[in-house]
């Protein structure tokens, strides 16, 4: 069969403008560390660990040996009535990263499908309780929960709901946490805490009983970096505790070591019911994701089902799959033996010295930043978005890739990172900001 020339145009690319992109593509042929190469043999600083996967650089060998050697023991079962050994050894090396009453993993495969795994939960939770008039969920404005329909309900991002009429309904909103007053907050903000009342006007106006949960970004962070304000975190726990209403964290993000911690939960000093996780879970090199549960809410499921018959009905073909829990493994073993979540905490504050060093910028209005992870805001142009958009590609002509949200920047180096690529980095941004027209 000749061989075609290649082109671009039978991927429909996610969350791309794919007509602009395929007029000026920018494509990657290879990642080294904290490097990419672009298709015309430039380096390219990743300085958002791709998209909050790559946690201990790219194109690790440990995971790739790891990967190579599961797929030619045993490549593939369902863990539908079926085990394999490296289901059961991850779930203990996740749950050992938890507290001490949450011991038990659901694996998924993506952070969008750990969301939705861990409303059904919920729902299966309350149910088991006869409490099933807990239907309605809580989430935030601004809040990003993946892009199934049960994240897609709790997303409080317009653009990713608008053209999508099949969501769930009876989902409440809490405000976000970005205030005017906080502008340039390095850490937890002083001020903001308030915002967590929402919560308490929800259960006033709705009954406790019909609400069944909460889900939490710690750190929203695909809308830009929003950090919690002092306090906040805590009366959210105060109010589900109050109400029986379960508390999930979205760690999906802020997981393995962004702030310096296992998890953001540990760093804030607040313990969620449930927690899903994604992304570094296998530092990105195999797509998987997961729910950890509290000891009760799991237990709750199981009994309440007759002995020898399925208490959960869910599950996807690719739960488990021997070859990403083999690189979850091997990703844990390197975060543990690599001290990589106290190399981020050491990392902090010259990474935050170094962004924050750029609020002199004329056309950056705002900054945010805690642990391995700060945002920042260019003014919008005509068109909100476009600037954005524009000095996203101009940032990875000049070597240099971060994730964009409309006019927001959002900075995550690789934990393996260190001062001189922070450096670099923000050096790079401080140049190409000063190309561009004002």
């Amino acid at each position: 069969m000749p061989t075609a020339a290649n082109t671009l145009e039978h991927h429909w690319m996610p969350f791309t403008a794919n007509r602009d992109f395929k007029a000026d593509p920018r494509i990657l042929v290879e990642g080294n560390g904290v490097w990419f190469t672009d298709h015309h043999g430039q380096k390219i600083l990743d300085g958002s660990s791709a998209l909050f996967c790559s946690a201990a650089g790219h194109a690790r060998p440990e995971i790739a040996q790891a990967v190579h050697d599961q797929l030619l023991k045993l490549d593939y079962t369902t863990s539908f009535q079926i085990g394999h050994p490296a289901s059961f050894e991850l779930a203990r090396a996740v749950a050992a990263l938890m507290p001490e009453t949450i011991n038990h993993v659901f694996f998924a495969n993506s952070g969008s499908e750990a969301v939705d795994t861990a409303m059904k939960i919920v729902m299966a939770y309350h149910d088991a309780r006869g409490e099933n008039g807990r239907n309605r969920f809580v989430s935030r404005e601004r809040a990003y929960h993946g892009v199934n329909i049960g994240g897609l309900s709790l997303s409080g991002l317009p653009n990713n709901r608008k053209a999508f009429g099949g969501v769930i309904p009876g989902v409440l909103f809490l405000r976000h946490t970005w205030l005017e007053d906080n502008r340039f907050s390095r850490g937890q903000p002083e001020t903001g805490a308030e915002q967590a009342d929402d919560l308490a006007r929800f259960v006033d106006e709705h009954g406790a009983d019909a609400i069944a949960a909460c889900f939490i970004e710690p750190v929203a962070g695909s809308t830009g970096c929003l950090v919690p304000p002092k306090g906040y975190l805590e009366r959210i726990r105060e109010i589900c505790d109050e109400a029986g209403i379960l508390l999930i964290f979205d760690e999906v993000i802020c997981g393995f070591g962004r702030l310096g911690a296992p998890f953001s939960m540990e760093a804030f000093g607040v313990e969620p019911d449930m927690v899903t996780m994604a992304k570094a879970l296998t530092n990105g090199a195999i797509p998987m994701g997961a729910v950890a549960v509290r000891d009760d809410i799991y237990e709750t499921i199981i009994e309440a089902a007759p002995a020898g018959t399925v208490e959960l009905f869910h599950g996807y073909t690719y739960s488990a799959h021997p070859a990403a829990c083999a690189a979850g493994l091997a990703a844990l073993e390197i975060y543990e033996k690599e001290n990589l979540f106290e190399r981020a905490a050491r990392l902090s504050d010259p990474f935050l010295d170094a962004v924050f060093g750029l609020a002199d910028v004329e056309l950056i209005s705002d900054i945010r930043g805690i642990g391995l992870i700060a945002g920042f805001d260019v003014a919008a142009g005509e068109q909100p978005g476009a600037r954005g958009a524009d000095l996203q590609k101009r940032l990875f002509a000049n070597g240099l890739h971060i994730k964009f949200t409309g006019d927001t920047g959002i900075i995550a180096p690789p934990l393996v990172s260190d001062e001189t690529h922070i450096d670099q980095l923000v050096a790079i941004v401080r140049a190409t900001i000063a190309e561009m027209p004002i």
